[in-house]
């Protein structure tokens, strides 16, 4: 996350640093305020900290809330001390990152409380902004989800496009069982006459892809007692409780994390 920050500094500071807080005195101090615009589920206040003791290590942030709260419009969420143009400096920055992870969290959320089931979890994917993957896994978190894999290192999960350019999804599966090392292995499959060609292997999930309702149901019934299961694709607010209500273990989300709207702070004087 250190890591994070400093790039996302130094995007904005290369190559000549701030040139517009150059003009103010050296000296003024002052006192600013991070309030909340919307209701939201509030997340990244240690990514906002941070971003501004990157421009001055003295700078007092003291956050008013913790991460994962429900907070209402109008909520000051963090107060900083020192210098303004320090405080100025990394002020887009810091507001970036709170409005990013408050806004992955927030849509998570509401997938969440949809479903209602704790036997269901909402799980996030790989399609995630490159570069800030952990940011966007974290607002998952605090809005209730789980972290799926997050590289392709993790685990074996055999998609489409595997099972295209190898042709058999059958040698495919007794491969990864082959080289498992303690690795989980998910099968994608999008017809229950693929499944019916591995459910006599030993691995660990079946990811139905874009599978109808009425499928989905007897894929989960014909599982259930061998595999995890999981549904992925075409999710939305919509039919989330649907999909849900097939008596699947998991549902994959790509929209908590590629289209998660961002939720909109103010830094005030």
């Amino acid at each position: 996350m250190n890591n994070i920050v400093k790039q996302a500094m130094l995007e904005d500071l290369q190559p000549f640093g701030d040139i517009t807080t150059k003009l103010i005195n050296n000296n003024t101090k002052i006192k600013a305020k991070i309030v909340a615009k919307q209701d939201c589920i509030i997340g990244g206040l240690g990514l906002a900290k941070d971003a501004f003791k990157y421009s001055d290590k003295k700078l007092n942030f003291k956050a008013k809330t913790k991460d994962g709260e429900k907070i209402k419009k109008g909520k000051v969420i963090a107060v900083i001390h020192g210098k303004a143009k320090s405080i100025l400096k990394s002020e887009r920055v810091a507001l970036n990152f709170i409005s990013l992870v408050s806004g992955v969290a927030t849509r998570t959320k509401k997938f969440v409380d949809r479903v209602k089931k704790k036997s269901c979890k909402i799980c996030c994917t790989r399609k995630t902004i490159p570069n800030l993957r952990a940011v966007q896994k974290y607002g998952v978190k605090l809005g209730g989800g789980l972290n799926h894999r997050f590289n392709l290192s993790d685990e074996f999960l055999i998609k489409d496009n595997h099972i295209a350019v190898e042709k058999n999804i059958r040698n495919l599966v007794i491969k990864a069982i082959k080289n498992k090392k303690n690795k989980k292995i998910t099968v994608e499959i999008d017809s229950l006459h693929q499944l019916k060609k591995i459910i006599d292997l030993k691995f660990d999930r079946v990811l139905f892809d874009n599978m109808s309702i009425k499928n989905l149901i007897k894929g989960v019934k014909l599982t259930n007692k061998i595999y995890e299961t999981e549904a992925s694709g075409g999710v939305t607010l919509k039919n989330v409780k649907k999909i849900a209500s097939s008596g699947v273990n998991r549902i994959s989300v790509g929209e908590i994390t590629h289209s998660a709207p961002s939720i909109n702070f103010n830094l005030e004087i």
